[in-house]
C-alpha cells in the first residue's frame, strides 16, 4: 500500500546525531556534570508534588515558570521582562517551530547564514516555509552588508540567526544584530528576527546578550534553552523572550497543555538552583579555551568559540579521524564545512582522553 506522504519528506530520514555507548561522549553539546544529589532531591520532591495533580491538566500558559524564567534573565542578562515577555517549550527545538508556525508557511520564507544549525532547514521545511541561506565569511562571522544585501533579496518573514553559532561557536557583535534588525524591519509585510542563543552562557566576557536589544526591536526574538549551561538536556525546556506580541502569536499556535505539569515541576526546580547549576559553566569555560590553545599549538585551525564546544580541522579525510577517535573510545561529531570536527567540551578526564586519542589518530 502507498501512503500519502508529502513529496517533500519522502525518503528523508529523521535527524539526529549518532547515539553510542562509548566511554567519552563529546558529540552533541551537552554539559558533560551530572545535578548533584541536592538538586535531584528537589527535582524529585516537585515531581512527587505534580504527580498527585495528573489527574487535572497542567497550565496551559505556565505563568509560574515563565516568572521563574524572566527572574533569571534578570541575574544572567541584567534585562528586565515581564512573565508575558517570556514563552517556553519542548525544547528550543519546539519553540523554533511554534515561531515558523506563526510567521512562516506557505509562501513565505526565511533566511539564516551558513554554516549554521542543521535543524533550520528542517523546521522551514516542516512548516512548508522556503529555506534561503546566505552565507558566513571565512572566520564564520557574518558581515552586515551581505546580511542586509541577502534580506532585501527574498523579503523573508523570519530570519534565523544562532549566537553563538552551531556548529562554529561564533558569536556575533551588536552592531552585526542591529544592522540585521534594521534590513527586516524594511521587509514589506514585517519579519521577525530570532537569535538563536542556545548557547549565550558560555560565552566570553564581554560577548553581548541580543536580550540587551529587545526594548529597541519589537520584532526580535531571542531564544534560550535550559539543555546546555544548566545541565537539564533530558528535562526537554526551552525558551523564548520578545516583545508581548510575538509571544502572543505562538500561544495561537501551540498546542493544547503542550507543556506537562512534570515538565514544569522540573524546569522551576532547576531554576531554584541556577548559582549552582552555573558555577559549572566557569570551569567549562576555561577547559574550552584550553583545549582550543591546545589544538591551535598542534597545528590545527580553530574558530573561536563562545559556546560549550569547538569546531576544527581542516583534514582531508575527516571521516577517518572520526572514526579513528570513535574506535578509541571517544565520540565527537562529523559536521560543519567539508574537513571540519565538532567536539564538545567534556570534563578534564575525558577532554584528556579526547587529546590522547587524536594524538594517535592525527599524528601530531
Amino acid at each position: 500500500m502507498t501512503l500519502p506522504i508529502r513529496p517533500e519528506l519522502a525518503g528523508l530520514e529523521p535527524y539526529g546525531a549518532p547515539q553510542l555507548d562509548v566511554p567519552v561522549r563529546l558529540n552533541v553539546n551537552e554539559n558533560p556534570y551530572a545535578p548533584s544529589a541536592r538538586v535531584v532531591a528537589d527535582i524529585v520532591g516537585a515531581v512527587a508534588e505534580a504527580a498527585a495533580g495528573l489527574n487535572r491538566y497542567p497550565d496551559r500558559d505556565f505563568a509560574p515558570l515563565r516568572a521563574g524564567l524572566a527572574a533569571y534573565l534578570a541575574r544572567e542578562s541584567h534585562v528586565s521582562l515581564a512573565p508575558e515577555q517570556l514563552w517556553a517549550a519542548n525544547g528550543s527545538n519546539e519553540v523554533m517551530l511554534h515561531l515558523l508556525q506563526a510567521f512562516g508557511g506557505p509562501g513565505r520564507s526565511v533566511v539564516s547564514f551558513a554554516p549554521t544549525y542543521s535543524m533550520y532547514p528542517e523546521y522551514a521545511r516542516d512548516t512548508s516555509t522556503a529555506w534561503h541561506v546566505g552565507r558566513r565569511q571565512d572566520d564564520f562571522t557574518v558581515d552586515p552588508e551581505h546580511a542586509a544585501a541577502t534580506i532585501a533579496r527574498y523579503a523573508p518573514s523570519v530570519v534565523l540567526l544562532a549566537s553563538p553559532n552551531n556548529p562554529t561557536g561564533t558569536a556575533l557583535p551588536s552592531g552585526t544584530v542591529r544592522a540585521v534588525l534594521d534590513a527586516a524591519a524594511e521587509v514589506p509585510g514585517g519579519c521577525v528576527v530570532v537569535v538563536d542563543e542556545a548557547y549565550a552562557e558560555f560565552r566570553r566576557a564581554g560577548t553581548p546578550s541580543a536580550l540587551a536589544l529587545l526594548g529597541e526591536y519589537p520584532h526580535l526574538a531571542v531564544s534560550r534553552t535550559m539543555s546546555k549551561a544548566f545541565g537539564m538536556a533530558g528535562a526537554r525546556l526551552g525558551y523564548l523572550a520578545a516583545a508581548r506580541p510575538l509571544v502572543d502569536a505562538l500561544r495561537v499556535v501551540r498546542l493544547p497543555y503542550h507543556l506537562s505539569a512534570v515538565t514544569q515541576a522540573v524546569a522551576l526546580a532547576a531554576l531554584g538552583h541556577a548559582e549552582e547549576l552555573m558555577a559549572q559553566v566557569d570551569g567549562l569555560r576555561r577547559e574550552r579555551d584550553a583545549l582550543v590553545e591546545w589544538l591551535r599549538g598542534n597545528g590545527l585551525r580553530v574558530a573561536d568559540s563562545d559556546a560549550n564546544f569547538v569546531l576544527f580541522g581542516v583534514f582531508d579525510d575527516r571521516h577517518a579521524i572520526w572514526q579513528g577517535l570513535l574506535d578509541r573510545g571517544v565520540l565527537i561529531r562529523e559536521t560543519g564545512p567539508e574537513g571540519w570536527l565538532r567536539a564538545s567540551v567534556g570534563t578534564p578526564e575525558e577532554t584528556a582522553a579526547f587529546r590522547a586519542a587524536l594524538v594517535e589518530v592525527a599524528g601530531l
